[in-house]
């Protein structure tokens, strides 16, 4: 495959402020960059402009990649998406135009799984609403009938999406709870079968027998609200359900009712549907749900591999012709 020619001309749009490392690793490797400097993304109108400008871009989840975007900036040579998920763009309509779509996959597994793993420890002792008892002034003494959890040692651990991070969840509950694993995924995973110990299931086997529903999942077409009212309803009374992955994977409205009912026990989230979820939402109220504001990247450590990733998908494909981690490379294979 011939390399796209990397010359001084090459300009590349982040569309937020992102650590700095990538703006680094690009203009050392030669392009020319600019970063959006706004607090929130832009307009997909300002988007489009600024984006005519440039012939790559570094996206992020908000930015709005649809095709009214592509129908006027189809000249990009690249998009590398600052994120492991992508649902945010048209890759139907990127792939038929001819851009590579990269993401940042494996750099933030540790971190998103740590997320998952405390919202389950979090629901499971009800500490999100016990803080806030302290709070309000309502702990008063010791009640052996009063705020009892759940213990997790020896429970099952359904992973829905037994990909990178959810591979890290089952090995947390394992090593730390001796959890049984089973798992639902588009494909088997023989890794994860040998090194968890862990068992293919359906989906209905998965709902009805976890303890513990953990979702690391894409967002696409067939998983949008694919965990509504009667999937909960298959799910155990005592269970727990976990999404770290993308909100509109639930159904909110239905999750509400559903932990309202006793249908399930339990939710740990760091994506909501919508998002940002609202201040007097139900469920921070309710004391076996803990809500996070979407932080499971939220660290030094996976922000910066993000960062870094995002920059070499670009460098590499100008200097190699590879994406080294690529959402659609059927592009680049019809590129040689």
């Amino acid at each position: 495959m011939k390399a796209v020619p990397l010359c001084m001309s090459k300009k590349v749009l982040i569309t937020r402020i992102i650590p700095p490392l990538a703006q680094e690793l690009l203009m050392k490797a030669g392009f020319e960059v600019s970063v959006w400097p706004g607090a929130g993304p832009m307009t997909q109108p300002d988007l489009i402009e600024r984006a005519k400008q440039v012939n790559a871009l570094i996206s992020l989840g908000a930015d709005k990649l649809d095709k009214t975007f592509f129908s006027q900036c189809g000249h990009l040579d690249i998009i590398a998406q600052f994120a492991v998920g992508f649902d945010n763009i048209d890759v139907g309509e990127a792939t038929r135009l001819g851009i590579p779509i990269g993401n940042t996959p494996d750099v933030l597994s540790d971190a998103t799984a740590d997320v998952a793993f405390g919202l389950m420890i979090a629901v499971s002792r009800k500490m999100f609403y016990l803080h806030k008892t302290i709070q309000q002034g309502a702990w008063k003494q010791f009640e052996p009938l009063k705020n009892l959890g759940q213990e997790l040692t020896g429970k099952t651990l359904g992973i829905f999406g037994m990909g990178r991070i959810g591979q890290v969840m089952a090995q947390r509950c394992m090593g730390a709870y001796s959890m049984k694993v089973i798992y639902h995924n588009r494909s088997r995973n023989a890794e994860a079968e040998q090194q968890f110990n862990a068992r293919y299931v359906s989906f209905d086997e998965l709902l009805r027998e976890s303890d513990v529903l953990s979702v690391h999942s894409v967002l696409s077409a067939e998983t949008k609200g694919l965990f509504n009212k009667e999937v909960f309803k298959r799910m155990k009374p005592t269970s727990i359900f976990i999404n770290t992955s993308r909100g509109g994977v639930h159904n909110e409205v239905d999750l509400i009712e559903a932990l309202q009912q006793g249908t399930i026990w339990g939710a740990g989230l760091d994506v909501t549907n919508p998002e940002p979820m609202k201040s007097d939402n139900p469920l921070l109220l309710m004391p076996t749900v803990a809500v996070l504001p979407h932080i499971g990247s939220a660290t030094v450590e996976a922000r910066n591999g993000m960062a870094r990733v995002a920059a070499e998908n670009i460098i590499a494909f100008y200097q190699r012709g590879h994406v080294p981690y690529c959402v659609n490379p059927g592009v680049l294979v019809e590129r040689k």
